[in-house]
């Protein structure tokens, strides 16, 4: 019903508007007596199988949400009825922003695919946490944290560390959003010795607490292989939980959508069906020069259950979905989880 009805229907507007929209309706919705108890009857698959133990955390199942969908914190409860395994929620910045001009979010209908230059818009810090108080214990929470656009660059550590002790006690695991195309003075946010001083920083912040919590780093799809090594070098010598690969891609070549139309948009990161082999190579590169050294969340295109399937054998040890969810919809959670448990009983 979705694909046949809901996605043309909502496919019909502005997608920003229908973003707005759609969290309204599910908000409202679950507050219905009953239709919570409903989506999990559809779309929860539980079953110990599916359970991952990873850097000291239980996830009941690989499958999560990518941050960007639930900025502000405001659906993660009503979203765990959807069968996610952990819902990433951000990426957050100290003061709240309102982000890059608008319209600035794209479909590429033809190529199943979003460009979006957001920008990192978010309603910031005290608002995660009070929406953040109201947590359930439905889920696996990750807090995606990155800086103000306004934030000069001798400042940045600054932001990143406001941020991550200020979350500390509301999120199970951090997310270091170094590589979001969108953002401005992105160049040092790809230094090597910026990076190790950034999480230097926030290691000694952590171990300020009496409970750690898991640290990973999000990188892009368009590294090339030196730029990857440095990555496994940063990770291991940093003492860093884990990768997330990958965040969304600058690249527009191989695409469907007319050159034209793709002017029009301008820059802006591309996420969805089009990246999914930048991505999967780059989990396949990280897991394989590495050997395994460091768990991998694996996002970038994952609009099916063989979507899924290819990244695991890549070398992922988790899933994230975002613009699969939105062509797909909430059935590719289900989907997912099913075909991992096929698997393992075949």
């Amino acid at each position: 019903m979705y694909k046949q009805i809901v996605r043309p229907l909502l496919f019909c507007f502005d997608p920003e508007k229908v973003h707005h929209f759609t969290f309204s309706l599910i908000k409202d919705l679950s507050k219905i007596p009953g239709v919570s108890g409903l989506f999990r009857t559809l779309y929860v698959v539980e079953n110990p199988k599916l359970e991952r133990n990873l850097f000291g955390l239980t996830f009941n199942n690989p499958v999560g949400l990518a941050a960007g969908f639930d900025k502000n914190a405001v659906l993660y409860n009503e979203l765990a009825n959807f069968g996610f395994g952990f819902i990433e929620i951000g990426t957050v910045t100290p003061k709240g922003q309102v982000g890059n001009p608008k319209k600035r979010l794209f479909r590429l209908k033809d190529d199943k695919g979003i460009i979006n230059r957001m920008g990192f818009n978010n309603e910031g810090l005290e608002a995660a946490i009070t929406q953040l108080k109201k947590n359930q214990g439905k889920v696996i929470i990750g807090g995606n944290i990155g800086k103000n656009t306004a934030t000069r660059p001798e400042d940045y550590t600054k932001d990143y560390l406001e941020c991550f002790n200020a979350l500390h006690p509301y999120v199970d695991y951090f997310v270091l959003n170094v590589s979001c195309p969108n953002v401005d003075s992105h160049a040092k946010l790809n230094d090597k010795d910026y990076l190790v001083e950034l999480i230097g920083e926030v290691q000694k912040a952590n171990h300020s607490f009496e409970v750690q919590r898991p640290i990973l780093l999000k990188i892009a799809p368009d590294l090339n292989d030196t730029q990857l090594d440095e990555i496994i070098e940063l990770v291991i010598e940093t003492n860093l939980e884990g990768v997330i690969a990958s965040n969304t891609s600058t690249d527009r070549n191989d695409l469907k959508t007319p050159d034209k139309r793709l002017k029009e948009i301008g820059n802006g990161g591309l996420s969805g069906q089009p990246i999914k082999s930048k991505s999967t190579r780059v989990i396949k590169y990280l897991s394989d020069k590495s050997n395994k050294a460091f768990p991998i969340i694996g996002v970038g295109g994952i609009h099916s259950a063989e979507d899924a399937l290819e990244k695991l054998e890549a070398g992922a040890d988790l899933l994230q979905v975002y613009t699969g969810f939105i062509y797909e919809g909430p059935r590719l959670i289900k989907s997912i989880n099913t075909a991992i448990l096929a698997q393992k009983d075949s």
